[in-house]
């Protein structure tokens, strides 16, 4: 039984793409990562703003820590295919919901909403809404219409139709094809195909308007077995 979350998105190519959507475990297992490293980050900001201003740095830390935050957020979005340290880590990628990279507009929409959501919420109205939202979104993803997935080699699949067994031409102008079921052929293509004994090989006759190939036995005399084979090159040459 599959309990993933999983969308399809029609390409513009007429191709269905069929992606992982990340549940609230996985991304709070990335955001918990991102958490760590901002902290990391904020704790070197104020160690510089004080030996820089004193005790006035502490004043500066906030708007200082705030925008660096947000920065951190977009710059490795934008740049990093969609990916923070967290969500690499974790194996999500951010998109837009017609499957395209996120761009700058849509990564600084959906992180100046997490300042709102989520830094001063405590991130309450981020859970509630990933749970209660079809697409596993949050109040940030809705602004800037834009998803987080799951990256699993193997697992998202593409759904195409099947391409046609490629065709190689003998010397006597029949189509030899291999490891092609028996049956018709592409529809108005005027050929038939049979499978032969033994080895298994497998020959396309092509019959057309032009043209019919007539199979030839030696054991006949040669005279009219040469007569035969210039009637088929005659045929087949026009």
């Amino acid at each position: 039984m599959d309990y993933e979350d999983r969308i399809t998105i029609d390409t513009p190519e007429g191709v269905a793409l069929e992606l992982t959507l990340a549940g609230l475990g996985s991304r709070a297992i990335a955001g918990g990562i991102d958490i760590l490293l901002k902290l990391a980050l904020g704790v070197a900001e104020l160690v510089l703003l004080v030996a820089l201003f004193g005790d006035t740095g502490w004043l500066a830390i906030v708007p200082v820590a705030g925008l660096s935050f947000l920065v951190y957020n977009v710059a490795f979005e934008v740049l990093g295919g969609g990916r923070t340290p967290g969500k690499r880590m974790s194996g999500l990628r951010v998109v837009r919901c017609s499957g395209r990279p996120v761009d700058f507009r849509a990564s600084m929409i959906r992180n100046v909403v997490r300042l709102v959501d989520g830094v001063t919420f405590t991130y309450l109205p981020t859970m509630v809404s990933i749970v209660a939202t079809r697409r596993n979104q949050r109040l940030g993803d809705l602004a800037a219409d834009t998803v987080v997935i799951r990256e699993r080699r193997g697992t998202d699949r593409v759904q195409t139709a099947p391409a046609p067994a490629p065709v190689a031409m003998s010397s006597a102008g029949t189509a030899l094809t291999s490891h092609v079921a028996p049956g018709p052929a592409w529809p108005g293509s005027g050929a038939r195909v049979a499978t032969g004994a033994g080895a298994g090989a497998v020959w396309t006759r092509s019959v057309s308007r032009r043209s019919r190939i007539t199979t030839v036995s030696a054991a006949r005399s040669p005279r009219r077995w040469l007569r035969r084979v210039a009637t088929i090159e005659t045929i087949v040459g026009r």
